[in-house]
């Protein structure tokens, strides 16, 4: 199922920053994905379910330009993504073989799809921005994929700068990169997260104010029967 408007809104206020803070509180330290940096800085923060493809490195046998045309190919992949996900690649961090350029950037910003992420790189850096569609990736390299990488399947558990991402997490990127919430621990996450973004943005307040650190953060019970009051709880 897609992911509910409501928590796409909820999340859409919520930064990668804060949400690593709260994965943390459950346990999760793994979260954000080394490499993924915004194509184009000042992207818009997405929110959108993962769906993943994945490659391998290059086998001669495999990886070739004749390749593209198998139904088995980041061209089927493309055309088998429902609109509003975010695409996560796993290119193992090869940073000297683009994995997409600007035409299947273009049909997959025509297919709906709300942004790409990868450890990898990309190809055609001025038609991929030109494109539309947002990126998070390692850079740009003029070499196509198969000069360095073997597409090999798509919806199926990857890892992605050194993160594992599974078919259904949910998927969040601004300009600090992409972190991966868990399927089963969405319901919880998310309303953790809105409150933490709240009390971070008063606590901001605060520090405007000239209030010291110390009982102010992290909040002792002082300062968090304060932050209600003013929330008028």
């Amino acid at each position: 199922m897609p992911l509910d408007p409501t928590t796409i809104a909820t999340l859409s206020r919520v930064s990668t920053a804060t949400l690593t803070t709260v994965l943390l509180k459950h346990g999760l330290r793994n979260v954000w994905m080394r490499g993924t940096k915004p194509l184009k800085p000042g992207q818009p923060r997405l929110v959108g379910e993962a769906f993943t493809m994945r490659f391998v490195p290059a086998r001669e046998d495999l990886a070739t330009p004749e390749s593209w045309a198998n139904p088995r190919s980041t061209r089927g992949a493309i055309e088998d993504m429902p609109a509003g996900v975010i695409v996560v690649v796993d290119a193992m961090g090869i940073t000297d073989a683009g994995i997409f350029g600007d035409i299947l950037c273009s049909r997959m910003q025509k297919r709906g799809v709300a942004g790409l992420v990868t450890d990898g790189v990309v190809r055609d850096g001025a038609g991929v921005l030109g494109s539309g569609l947002p990126v998070w990736c390692d850079g740009v390299a003029a070499p196509p994929s198969v000069a360095g990488l073997t597409f090999v399947n798509w919806q199926e558990p990857i890892g992605c700068g050194g993160v594992a991402v599974f078919p259904g997490d949910t998927i969040v990127v601004d300009d600090d990169g992409a972190v991966v919430i868990p399927a089963a621990l969405l319901e919880k996450i998310v309303p953790e997260a809105a409150e933490q973004e709240q009390l971070e943005e008063w606590i901001m307040g605060e520090i405007g104010k000239g209030v010291p650190l110390p009982g102010l953060y992290p909040a002792n019970a002082e300062t968090m029967a304060r932050y209600q009051k003013d929330m008028g709880r």
